[in-house]
């Protein structure tokens, strides 16, 4: 690209981070890019920069700063309508006045040297771009305009000032208020910037950490059909995925992938003439916006981008980052990256808790941000135009939000939207502000009125709004602080959206990570109904088409939902112990999911019945579980995740158990031939210890088996001869400090113990009772598996009981 000596414009690779001053920070993050990360292989679009020298050259040769101050004084920005009037006036009063001629030739030059290297008339990008934006505590995300599909040079000229203007919208204004920023202290630098056709393909943007946990291994990328602004409008639900930071290179580490409703999508109009909603075809709609090879790709990028600011400021420094697909040449673009501002400054020693403490009626449920509760009245709006009508501490229930709700949303308990995804506006600002969000509900504006009392929870995977004003708990706690156990203390996972969050805990790994509730949650079909597709129902058949869609094969789907399930738990606590249990549904759980009546029998105890070692060798069950092997096998040996380990529950013999080993070692998941697994990353295979045959044959189960999990829960109810499932004439009985119980488990540990083989505990009992816990140290376990809430009190109890 060729340029000429210039006062007030420079080329992108003519400034970097430290040129915030005169380049604003997008614009001295997309230089500092071109700089250090295109030689590296990172596609950035180029183009020139407009400075902030530049915005104040405008502002003092047209004698307006006077004026604005003029308007600005005593300005309240909690009257919104005020905030509203007198920011739109400023705003007139800057697009009105004349670019000094000077000013002017310098930008038509930029755009003329544009158009030799891209072409007469190229399309370009007008980006404003703060000078204050991006320090550790501020963001500006979404404050300031961004015009695309800009063509020619009276054009750009037009949309240059107009981007300037918006240094005072009231959003804007309304921030900087918030952050204590001077007006005139902050100018605003323009970035001109080649257009990447996303309009022909696909855009979105990608973090480079969770954003609701601020876990930190992890690459989030989200897309949908063409140009980005329909994310951060919250118009549409994208595609997401997850890729594990390390294990990247050796593996393909996608550990989650999602498909979105992507229904509409923003294109370009005719030439230079801005742009338009469309309807995306329904074949677009059902397939992802990238292929996995892009994805990865996509990540690897993020990562340089992440390590490379992370070197400069000298610490961890998240990024968020805009990404484009040209659909002509089919080429992959980062449009933008800006600090993360959220979990990069935060405290990670301290772990905030929060937990519903009475029950409410979930009126409806969403994506859930924030994970947190808040009460409060509603206040339905649905039209930005009305937010005057606003109070402090009241939930804003609305279709979806952007850049111009803000100044209500500050001062909100809660958000609750119809539309949009974790990385719409709605969802981006109410992380920055610490407040719960739940989005993308569907219909929350149907259902609530303005003055109801509602809760809203985030603190799960998906966000509920329930009605009235449910109590809850708020404990925090200082890892720091936590003593060191004296036995490993690990953790029972259910949910692999609780993973990332609950990682921050103290713990040894994981002691048990259930399968049932991603089957149930995440793919919610029977596996043989899958297996058996031809011969179900038309109704069935519609209905799993509709879950599936995004996948080429129905059993492929399944592997993939339940390999992510379990590789979210696994990545969250990589490279400790991930002790994954196979699915232990019993026959009516199994029924009840889609499809489920025509494989399953009809059991008068379930408890008792068809369930856990005997369902995976069985004729009318094998499949499936060959299905669990391949997961199992997807998540060591395609993601890398070799600290998974696996569990076979409810085994009744030990030729139960040679025959599961069997089928798993015929399906690729076998240990190390000739030995016991005992390098790190080889896999092993422990047996749940929950049945008397177990403790009585404990020799030759272990014979065949790496080591035992006690299951107190199944082990009390057939020790002591109880139905879990029973009503309350027998339910006193049912405890496992029984003495026959712990009689049980003494046996079973001494046992295990003597043979050199893994014993631990994942029942219930230890997070119960403490004194349980203490029982368990002092007879001897490896280690205990508690539930998350457990933890802590678990661990100050042990070590106060070694203080005595």
């Amino acid at each position: 690209m060729i340029f000429v000596m210039a006062v007030y414009t420079k080329r992108f690779k003519e400034v970097g981070i430290k040129d915030v001053a005169e380049a604003g920070g997008k614009n001295a993050s997309l230089g500092e890019m071109i700089r250090h990360l295109k030689p590296r292989g990172v596609n950035i679009p180029d183009g020139f920069v407009v400075t902030a020298g530049a915005y104040r050259y405008f502002l003092k040769e047209a004698g307006l700063e006077k004026e604005i101050k003029q308007i600005l004084r005593g300005l309240d920005t909690s009257k919104v309508e005020t905030l509203t009037e007198k920011t739109r006036q400023v705003r007139e009063l800057i697009k009105k006045a004349e670019l000094p001629n000077d000013l002017k030739q310098e930008i038509i030059l930029g755009y003329r040297a544009m158009e030799k290297e891209y072409g007469r008339r190229v399309d370009v990008a007008v980006r404003s771009s703060a000078t204050a934006e991006d320090l550790p505590d501020a963001s500006f995300a979404g404050e300031h305009e961004t015009y695309l599909n800009v063509r020619g040079a009276e054009e750009v000229l037009e949309k240059v000032k107009a981007a300037m203007a918006s240094l005072f919208t009231a959003r804007a204004v309304s921030y900087r208020v918030d952050k204590k920023f001077d007006h005139f202290k902050v100018a605003l630098s323009v970035g001109v910037q080649k257009m990447v056709r996303s309009d022909k393909a696909a855009s979105g943007v990608m973090f480079t950490l969770d954003t609701e946990s601020g876990f930190r291994e992890v690459v989030m990328i989200d897309g949908v059909w063409g140009l980005g602004e329909m994310i951060v409008q919250g118009e549409v639900t994208p595609d997401e995925w997850i890729v594990f930071k390390p294990t990247m290179g050796e593996f393909k580490p996608i550990i989650d992938k999602r498909l979105g409703k992507k229904d509409r999508k923003m294109i370009y109009k005719a030439a230079g003439e801005g742009t338009r909603v469309v309807r995306v075809p329904a074949e677009e709609r059902d397939k992802f916006v990238l292929t996995d090879r892009e994805v990865m790709k996509m990540a690897e990028w993020g990562v340089l981008i992440e390590e490379h600011y992370s070197r400069a400021r000298g610490r961890w420094q998240p990024m968020d980052i805009e990404w484009a697909k040209d659909g002509e040449s089919n080429e992959l673009y980062i449009v933008q990256a800006r600090p993360e501002t959220v979990h990069a400054t935060r405290d990670m020693t301290k772990v905030r808790t929060y937990r519903r403490s009475g029950e409410g009626k979930v009126i409806c449920a969403g994506a859930s941000v924030g994970s947190k509760i808040a009460s409060g009245p509603a206040r339905l709006i649905l039209d930005v135009k009305d937010i005057g009508s606003f109070r402090a501490g009241e939930v804003l229930v609305t279709d979806m939000t952007d850049p111009d709700w803000e100044p209500i949303m500050k001062i909100a308990a809660a958000i609750v939207t119809d539309k949009g995804g974790r990385t719409s506006h709605a969802a981006i600002v109410s992380r920055e502000l610490g407040i719960p969000c739940v989005v993308g509900t569907g219909r929350v504006t149907k259902l609530i009125k303005t003055g109801e009392m509602v809760t809203v929870d985030t603190t799960g995977s998906e966000g509920a709004v329930l009605k009235g004003k449910v109590p809850f708990t708020v404990s925090e706690i200082d890892i720091k602080k936590i003593p060191k156990p004296p036995i490993k203390i690990m953790m029972n996972i259910a949910t692999p959206e609780s993973a990332f969050e609950k990682s921050f805990l103290p713990n040894d790994g994981v002691g048990l990570a259930r399968e049932e509730f991603i089957i149930a949650g995440d793919i919610g079909i029977h596996p043989m109904a899958l297996i058996n597709y031809n011969r179900m129902s038309d109704k069935v058949k519609r209905e799993i088409d509709r879950r599936t869609a995004g996948w080429r094969s129905r059993t492929d789907f399944y592997v993939d939902k339940l390999a992510y399930g379990v590789a979210k738990i696994g990545a969250a606590f990589y490279p400790k112990p991930v002790i994954v249990r196979f699915s232990d549904f019993k026959s009516n759980e199994y029924a009840a999911l889609l499809g489920g009546d025509e494989f399953e029998p009809k059991e008068e105890n379930p408890m008792l019945g068809w369930r856990g070692a005997s369902r995976y060798y069985h004729p009318q069950f094998a499949e499936a579980f060959i299905l669990e092997i391949r997961a199992i096998k997807k998540a060591r040996e395609v993601f890398g995740l070799t600290n998974i380990q696996t569990m076979i529950p409810f085994c009744r013999t030990v030729e139960e158990g040679k025959k599961v080993l069997s089928i798993m070692e015929k399906n690729g998941l076998a240990r190390p031939r000739g030995r016991q697994a005992d390098k790190e990353g080889d896999l092993k295979v422990y047996v749940m210890c929950e049945i008397p045959s177990n403790v009585i044959l404990a020799e030759e189960f272990l014979d065949e088996f790496d080591g035992m999990s006690i299951g107190s829960n199944d082990l009390t109810q057939l020790a002591l001869g109880l139905d879990r499932d029973g009503g309350e004439l027998i339910r006193g009985v049912a405890d496992e400090r029984d003495e026959a119980v712990k009689e049980l488990v003494r046996q079973v540990i001494k046992i295990a113990k003597k043979r050199g083989k893994y014993i631990g505990i994942c029942g219930q009992a230890p997070s119960d009772y403490p004194e349980f816990a203490e029982f368990l140290v002092k007879a001897g376990i490896n280690s205990i598996s508690l539930n998350p809430d457990a933890v802590v009190p678990t661990i100050m109890a042990l070590a106060r009981k070694k203080g005595k």
